[in-house]
């Protein structure tokens, strides 16, 4: 999945004719985050699956998109289908959204730049919230705290998703793009971003994360105490 949404952003970046891009998601959630079976195979690979490279292209093409991207979401966003809300430039929530970077919780580290972007749009202490607890913050909450631009019925959410992207594709693309160059700082994500990665590989390899992985298999509560960090 990721790979193909890095080529999907990368050929939108090459396509004269693409003017603003729409993330949503079919179903009842936006994202349920990665596959804990998935963490355990890249693990085991020494967090060099291939997974884990289109994980980074991804990112990297987050970072780098130049084209306003819209995203739409119902439901559960969970770990980076929340850290790439922040990479979004008018985000739309149903009413029946949840966010969450539950990281810690798998005694993993923040991705996506989020622990950059976090802090910056949410202040730190509830972005430490969030990482360190990893729990759902719903919509309403998302609005008041700057993680979204408004809420809407689930039912209107395609909609509206799709008004906001057509006024966006009518205004001058060069304007768009120059203005959401001067906001954000491209290179500096990405080394954020790969900082991130670095230390998420790590904490593939730690103790605490072999016992989130097991407790999870085992269907169990882990026991953090029980191993070294």
């Amino acid at each position: 999945m990721y790979g193909a949404l890095a080529d999907a952003l990368s050929a939108a970046e090459r396509d004269s004719t693409v003017r603003v891009v729409l993330l949503r998601a079919e179903g009842d959630m936006f994202s349920a985050g990665n596959d804990i079976g998935e963490f355990a195979s890249i693990a085991m690979a020494g967090g060099k699956g291939n997974g884990e490279r289109n994980v980074i292209r991804f990112l990297h093409a987050l970072a780098r998109a130049t084209r306003p991207l819209v995203a739409a979401v119902q439901g559960r966003a969970v770990g980076i289908g929340t850290t790439m809300l922040l990479h979004c430039d008018f985000v739309l929530l149903a009413d029946n959204a949840q966010l969450s970077t539950p990281f810690v919780n798998l005694a993993l580290v923040p991705e996506a730049a989020s622990s950059l972007l976090m802090p910056a749009r949410l202040g730190h202490v509830r972005a430490f919230e969030m990482f360190a607890l990893g729990d759902a913050v719903r919509a309403e909450s998302a609005l008041a705290w700057g993680l979204a631009n408004r809420v809407v019925p689930l039912y209107q959410l395609g909609a509206e998703a799709q008004a906001i992207a057509a006024r966006l594709a009518r205004q001058p693309l060069g304007a768009l793009t120059e203005t959401k160059r001067l906001m954000r700082d491209a290179e500096l994500l990405k080394q954020q971003m790969d900082a991130e990665s670095a230390c998420f590989a790590r904490r593939l390899q730690s103790p605490e994360a072999h016992e989130a992985f097991r407790a999870f298999v085992d269907r169990r509560p882990p026991n953090f105490n029980a191993v070294a960090h």
